[in-house]
């Protein structure tokens, strides 16, 4: 039954390509279908986990088609994935009705590869649906984006297309030494005493699934694409499609079980050193921006060391981390909910004001207060304020990365670092990243508070005098997002 949540919105999307159903119209119908289908799929499965693997769910006409929910992370993507499409296409917003089957086709397509590739057990199939849903973004870009959208859409092309190509390679060499074509069938290999080695294939995963992430030094080309997108587009990719990669590296930690320090354990040291430049150098360049949506695609670079952090700290413990797994989890979905709603107003603002330059904006929440208060929760729970969903995960990161720290065994190969690491307590490789990538939470308060402060408060402009007012579907698609992140952030067990 898994397949519907596949076949619809392609079906959806060829109907309204070939102009026989309207775009928008029909479009919200297939995500509504999706959304529904998609929360009955999570609840009843983890209600019965017995189902994750049922026939049911993985076969269409008498053919095995690998769907599966039963991989750790397969529900929280697949929940991510129709609550962020529901949210995109219920604000879509455009230019002309030419433009809107195109923005609805794109944005069908794009969600269609990103559930696709969260369901898959095979992972020849988890790679292709993700290659599928790249191309509606290099499209969308070319033909409808910001600034010099030309460049950044080959930009991002040529940086994702040859990240592909390394990360096809690493996969088909990991395949070929295991034996095994799925992450199930691989948890079972390394069960019977297959045991994954090669630092060079685990060079390639981490670089090609890193840069589909944007790992630094590989993120040039995420902010750029982001900030230029529809807003659709920039919805599903930073807040769902983002996550493919992350979603790869720990589903094959998971399958590789204690294995997994042996296989990446020879780059974990280079990781920690990478991610913190996701966090630190990004974060400082997010402080920077005059425009909005350069603001919100950095912003987004730079929330993945966190998450990026949180699989250092699985992998150096064997896998015997479930709060960095968990922890992981929590703040893929929190940071999928977050910047999309943040997308979603980013779009919302340009389209009341003509502008996003926020220093032409200012007084924005005395003619718009409900587009002020979804903001303004958006950007507290960006920065990781309780009670909202970021905060759980990035606490929860945060404490798993201090689990075995106290061990007494020195962490370093090298005696000078082993003697640094001393004069602060003992503190390994990942605790000492750890302290570090605490910083990113005061860049987050500081280009957050202030990006508020100058487009909602002080005196209004002339780009703030041309607002009028907020649809219902505008408002209601942001409180959407606003829902989940609220009661993820209060009840973050439910995720758990």
């Amino acid at each position: 039954m898994l397949i519907w949540l596949i076949l619809v919105p392609v079906i959806a999307a060829a109907l309204i390509g070939l102009a026989k159903a309207p775009g928008r119209a029909t479009a919200l119908a297939s995500a509504t279908f999706t959304l529904i289908m998609g929360l009955w799929a999570v609840i009843s499965t983890t209600l019965n986990p017995e189902c994750a693997n049922c026939a049911c769910w993985s076969t269409f006409a008498g053919h095995d088609l690998q769907f599966t929910l039963s991989l750790p992370l397969s529900r929280i993507m697949l929940l991510l994935s129709v609550l962020v499409t529901f949210a995109a296409i219920l604000g879509l917003k455009a230019p002309s009705k030419e433009a809107e089957r195109s923005w609805s086709v794109s944005a069908l397509l794009l969600s269609t590869g990103a559930i696709g590739a969260f369901l898959s057990d095979n992972i020849i199939s988890f790679y292709a649906f993700h290659e599928l849903a790249l191309i509606p973004t290099f499209v969308m870009i070319g033909y409808y984006g910001r600034s010099d959208r030309r460049t950044i859409a080959w930009n991002a092309t040529l940086y994702l297309g040859l990240a592909s190509m390394i990360l096809l390679a690493g996969l088909l060499l990991l395949c070929n030494q295991m034996g095994a074509w799925s992450f199930s069938a691989m948890k079972e290999a390394v069960a019977a005493g297959v045991v994954p080695s090669g630092c060079v294939v685990a060079g390639l995963l981490l670089v090609g699934f890193g840069t589909l992430v944007s790992l630094f030094p590989f993120h040039s080309w995420a902010a750029p694409a982001y900030a230029s997108a529809p807003t659709p587009i920039a919805m599903l990719h930073a807040g769902v499609l983002k996550k493919f990669g992350l979603y790869g590296l720990f589903t094959l930690a998971w399958a590789f079980g204690p294995a997994c320090t042996e296989f990446f354990g020879c780059w974990n040291n280079v990781l920690l050193v990478l991610l913190l430049g996701n966090v630190l150098w990004v974060g400082a360049v997010t402080m920077s921006q005059s425009r909005l949506d350069d603001l919100l695609g950095n912003s987004s670079v730079m929330h993945m060391g966190y998450i990026f952090l949180a699989f250092a700290a699985y992998v150096a413990l064997g896998g015997n981390n479930e709060l960095a797994f968990k922890g992981a989890a929590v703040l893929m979905l929190a940071h999928g909910l977050t910047i999309a709603m943040l997308f979603l107003l980013n779009g919302q603002i340009e389209h009341q004001t003509r502008t996003l330059e926020m220093d032409s904006l200012g007084g924005l929440a005395t003619k718009l207060p409900w587009l002020g208060f979804l903001f303004g929760l958006a950007g507290m729970a960006s920065i990781g304020l309780p009670l909202l969903a970021n905060f759980a995960g990035e606490f929860t990161v945060f404490v798993s990365c201090f689990q075995g720290w106290n061990s007494g065994e020195p962490q370093f190969d090298c005696c000078v670092l082993n003697t640094i690491s001393g004069w602060f307590g003992g503190l390994g490789p990942v605790q000492l990243a750890t302290v570090f990538a605490l910083w990113g939470l005061v860049i987050s308060a500081i280009y957050m508070l202030r990006a508020f402060r100058r487009i909602f408060e002080g005196e209004t402009g002339p780009a703030t005098e041309r607002a009028t007012k907020l649809s219902k579907s505008d408002v209601l698609s942001a409180v959407f997002l606003a829902f989940f992140i609220v009661v993820f952030g209060i009840f973050p067990f439910i995720v758990l």
